[in-house]
């Protein structure tokens, strides 16, 4: 028996380290809810995790995304991720995967685990995984964080309800604040990222109940859990398995040399600062049925972070204008 593992298979047995032994489970993001997961699923002897993010290490991450560090600032998230894991548990098989995962890629890259940890930070995503695990038929264990409060739960085609059944569609971009508007407290993240390991590992080895059909609600500043529980819709359940991928508001991550810019901000925002040669419409004109006629041949939108743009594309979309697309992570980005 290796010692490693010693003070865990006297509380479960060999027989389900074993399980961990022989289980592969898919981590898609090694941010803050990530980092406490995947260091306790690889101390717990997980044979083998597919860890999927796209992201880097940035300073701002290290208060809450433990499993980085410092000299790992400027990294790929799945490297620094895989370096701390690997120096924690050696047996641990751990197959980084830079990516974002995406309607057409996320059957492919989930195939093949018993379950997946969702450790994204955007609505999108969380429904990316639930279509692809409804379409396995693999365990989708979920949580969320904002401000001082989370939620838990595992969803699960054909054995409980599916992220659908609690939130049937995102909801409109920028309409819910991120982490980076709102802020978020460290522990209160590890919290919830180590109840999620938990329920893992509860389910490769088949001990205790699972977070199915249950929704947990956690107070951070109140340190109090509470349960509701969830229904399955069987409709919704097949609806999300067979769906036809949906398609949200056309992005570019770089702005094309000649393209048109529409700045979406207010007024006083424009003034303050903009790009060159961009003209300003504010968002709410567009909401409102405005279509600025230089779009007649396509452009890009922009605002401060991305959001505004996205539902700006999306309102001039479902009007019939084609050709449009938001810059992603807005002109934020393009000063990182």
């Amino acid at each position: 028996m290796d010692s490693r593992y010693l003070r865990q298979t006297a509380l479960i047995g060999e027989a389900s380290q074993q399980k961990l032994r022989g289980a592969r489970i898919a981590v898609v993001g090694a941010g803050g809810l990530g980092s406490p997961a995947l260091l306790y699923l690889a101390g717990a002897g997980v044979g083998s995790i597919v860890l999927i993010d796209d992201d880097a290490v940035a300073l701002s991450n290290l208060h809450r995304q433990v499993i980085h560090t410092t000299d790992s600032v400027g990294d790929a998230k799945v490297l620094s991720a895989m370096d701390a894991l690997e120096a924690l548990n050696p047996d641990t098989e751990v197959d980084p995967v830079r990516t974002r995962l995406t309607w057409d890629n996320a059957v492919a890259r989930l195939a093949g685990a018993d379950m997946v940890l969702d450790g994204s930070d955007n609505f999108d995503t969380r429904h990316v995984i639930s279509h692809a695990a409804a379409r396995l038929g693999i365990p989708h264990i979920w949580g969320s964080i904002l401000g001082v409060e989370a939620q838990l739960s595992v969803f699960w085609a054909g054995h409980g309800p599916v992220y659908e059944d609690l939130f049937p569609a995102p909801p409109p971009p920028g309409s819910v604040p991120s982490c980076s508007q709102a802020g978020v407290l460290g522990p209160l993240v590890g919290v919830v990222g180590s109840a999620m390991a938990m329920e893992a590992l509860k389910l490769a080895t088949g001990m205790g109940t699972p977070l199915v059909g249950t929704l947990g609600y956690f107070d951070g500043l109140a340190g109090t859990w509470e349960y509701v529980p969830l229904n399955a819709d069987p409709a919704v359940t097949e609806r999300v398995r067979e769906l036809d991928p949906p398609h949200g508001p056309a992005e570019v991550g770089s702005i094309p040399p000649g393209a048109v810019l529409i700045d979406v901000r207010e007024p006083a925002e424009y003034a303050t600062h903009h790009i060159r040669g961009a003209i300003n419409v504010p968002l709410g004109k567009v909401l409102d049925g405005y279509t600025p006629p230089e779009l007649e041949g396509g452009g890009v939108l922009i605002c401060a972070s991305g959001a505004r743009s996205a539902r700006a594309v999306a309102a001039l979309e479902a009007r019939g204008v084609r050709g449009v697309a938001s810059l992603r992570g807005g002109m934020d980005g393009l000063r990182r």
